[in-house]
């Protein structure tokens, strides 16, 4: 929805009213003209996302309306993200970045598009920006449901320090200070997280380190900032189990089969940024590394040491963009122009099986040489004192050089699409805007799946697949919003997808996925009742079909959640926020779709976070009550064969999940200076 959020303690004013107008007026002008196409985007400010209770990193996604953040094993590794009728696994389909730096991986080796946030300081965002929908001219790869921007602090109110206990170990300090360099200013952020979990088997054992040193300063005209990022981080992972497992008592809930999965992951970078009110540029290294250990099926495959296995993706990327907006004969009329290219030098993608993370053969190894270039421009022009309407297009190109450890699977592939991007918004009143969106997106495809001619696995012929794959997007909404006690947004949306092959990275094959087509409804409402309530709603039901006949098939489509709803309130003592204060959260997720037959149906998910906050002058107390009522919900849900000791040697189909955490309470202390 187009909303604006912020609760910054630095714009509040006595009056209640005048304050949540200025909030908005501070948010509309991190957007250019014409930015907002759709009414599914919006802005939040890092002080509002750090107000809510959150067990991981990654939940700050949940910030966009209908979007759900799980996991499916250790806390170390990307989350799964649901939004729009996709189980977007690690990122697949939404395109994240961080001061201009993708998050996404292409050709990676736990799965195409894998989007890992741990190496974020939540403390050190400026602000998210989100956009749904596939009508965004700067937006290229991975962006069928949509994509976000996570934008870092230039400057603090003042340095800061918190320390966070909380049960099962968990112990997490972070620091963030700045200092004045000449006309700039340099910020340092530092995080460790140390983490036993509440598993029964398995201690997790996180190790998560992070740093972050950025220096930002005016220049002509602009802003300059320059960011390095450190993060390392190991862990001992708690997989999905058998439902048949908990059932027969042979684990409990918090249980394993396989107790020496886990991992280990760390990621580096460089980056550079400038931003004037006309020209935006960007460029950045980074090198990733992940050595990740699972295992999904247990005995299926190898009944003596067992199946599970090494996903290995060791890579540097390169990459950069510029766009420059301009007007011709000071009309109002406003155009962009930009180019982007990234390159991702993969020295190692591999996939290995193992016994005890003690590698036992090979599976597939490749090397991979990733390339791409984008140019796109977006005119944005009034067609009247109401109304106005935005066209872009955009054109990509990529190439990938796979070198396989199998002479038949190396090769080169090269694609290139254009896409067509349009919106119209009218201005139905002064306080309701009406939008109508259209566009073209895509997501590329692994690269090992494009080149592949033998299943590494059985030697056969294998099917390769498309480099690039198209999606298409259509959207109608309404946002309400009087700019200062509410905001209420409203949208309609299709989205279609063409045929495709993905790799499957737990697997090392590619498998055929059917034309699907998506189509639901978005709903969102924040209302400030004063300076001490406010409270708000989001919703969103997709329905999710294979556009296809096949026999012996259904039409639905793996890991969709139909309906998903989050809702929340606070109450603050003060209206400058000080003294006391409490937030209670609510999410529901709906029963997921798992086979295509919709024959299953997983419980659904309710769970409610709260906190409790005394804020002072120069510290802050709060705690955290995560999951307040114990559920036993499920954080994931697949349907596949698996096999346990003594179960017949082709395994049995059954429902396999990650619970919840339990309840859980963290306690913490900060102290500014």
């Amino acid at each position: 929805m187009t909303t604006v959020l912020c609760t910054s303690q630095t714009v509040l004013a006595a009056d209640p009213e005048s304050d949540i107008e200025r909030i908005r007026i501070t948010a509309e002008d991190n957007f250019e003209d014409g930015a907002f196409v759709s009414a599914s985007q919006g802005w939040v400010s890092g002080d509002t996302i750090n107000s809510r209770p959150m067990l991981r990193t990654g939940e700050m996604l949940e910030f966009i309306p209908g979007m759900m953040v799980t996991q499916h094993s250790g806390s170390g590794k990307a989350n799964q993200y649901f939004l729009r009728g996709f189980n977007l696994d690690h990122g697949t389909d939404f395109a994240t970045s961080v001061e201009g730096m993708p998050v996404n991986m292409r050709s990676h080796g736990h799965g195409q598009g894998y989007s890992d946030l741990n190496f974020i300081i939540p403390e050190t965002v400026d602000s998210l920006s989100y956009f749904k929908g596939t009508y965004y001219a700067s937006i290229g790869d991975f962006s069928g449901a949509g994509g976000a921007h996570f934008s870092l602090k230039d400057s603090l109110d003042s340095n800061q320090t918190y320390f966070t206990l909380g049960e099962d170990a968990y112990q997490r300090i972070v620091t963030v200070n700045q200092t004045n360099i000449g006309k700039g200013t340099g910020l340092i952020g530092l995080e460790y997280q140390a983490y036993d979990g509440p598993w029964t088997d398995v201690n997790e054992d996180i190790d998560k380190k992070n740093a972050v040193i950025r220096y930002a300063t005016p220049l002509s005209g602009g802003d300059f900032s320059i960011t390095a990022m450190a993060y390392d981080n190991s862990w001992n992972g708690a997989d999905q189990i058998p439902d048949r497992a908990v059932e027969q008592g042979i684990i409990s809930r918090l249980g394993s089969i396989d107790t020496g999965v886990g991992g280990e992951s760390s990621r580096y970078s460089l980056s550079s940024r400038y931003q004037s009110s006309s020209v935006t540029a960007s460029a950045y290294i980074i090198d990733t590394d992940l050595t990740l250990f699972s295992n999904f099926t247990y005995f299926l495959e190898d009944p003596v040491d067992g199946d599970q296995f090494e996903q290995a993706d060791d890579r540097t990327l390169y990459g950069g963009d510029i766009s420059r907006l301009f007007s011709l004969n000071n009309s109002d009329t406003t155009h962009t122009l930009g180019a982007q290219w990234r390159h991702d030098d993969i020295d190692n993608v591999g996939l290995y099986p193992t016994r005890q993370r003690e590698r036992t053969g090979l599976t597939r190894e490749d090397s991979i040489d990733s390339t791409s270039y984008a140019l796109y421009a977006q005119t944005n022009f009034s067609l009247s004192e109401k109304a106005s309407m935005t066209i872009g297009g955009r054109y990509d190109y990529m190439n990938v050089d796979v070198v396989s450890q199998l002479s038949q699977n190396s090769g080169s592939e090269s694609d290139a699409l254009f896409s067509l991007k349009g919106a119209f918004k009218y201005a139905l009143s002064d306080y309701a805007t009406a939008f109508v969106s259209a566009g073209q997106g895509y997501h590329s495809n692994d690269a090992r799946g494009v080149t592949i001619s033998v299943d590494p696995l059985t030697g056969e012929a294998a099917e390769s697949a498309p480099l690039l794959v198209r999606s298409l997007g259509y959207e109608t909404g309404v946002n309400v919003t009087d700019s200062r006690t509410y905001n209420v947004s409203a949208s309609l949306w299709y989205l279609e997808l063409d045929s495709e092959l993905v790799y499957v990275g737990d697997a090392g094959f590619t498998e055929p996925s059917r034309p699907s087509e998506r189509y639901g409804a978005e709903f969102s409402a924040y209302y400030w009742f004063s300076h001490h309530i406010n409270a708000d709603i989001e919703a969103a039901w997709t329905h999710a079909r294979f556009s296809d006949d096949v026999s012996g098939e259904g039409d639905h489509i793996d890991g969709t959640v139909p309906v998903v709803i989050s809702a929340g309130a606070s109450w603050y003592q003060n209206s400058d926020q000080s003294g006391l204060s409490y937030t209670v959260r609510a999410r529901y997720l709906s029963e997921r779709t798992v086979d295509s037959m919709d024959s299953v149906e997983p419980p659904s998910m309710f769970l409610i976070n709260t906190s409790v906050s005394y804020d002072a002058s120069n510290w802050t107390v709060s705690l955290e009550l995560l999951n307040a009522f114990d559920s036993d919900a499920h954080d994931i849900d697949y349907l596949y064969a698996s096999r346990l000791p003594g179960e017949p040697e082709q395994g049995i189909e059954d429902l396999h999940y990650h619970p919840v955490e339990p309840r859980t309470a963290r306690l913490t202390v900060s102290v500014r200076y």
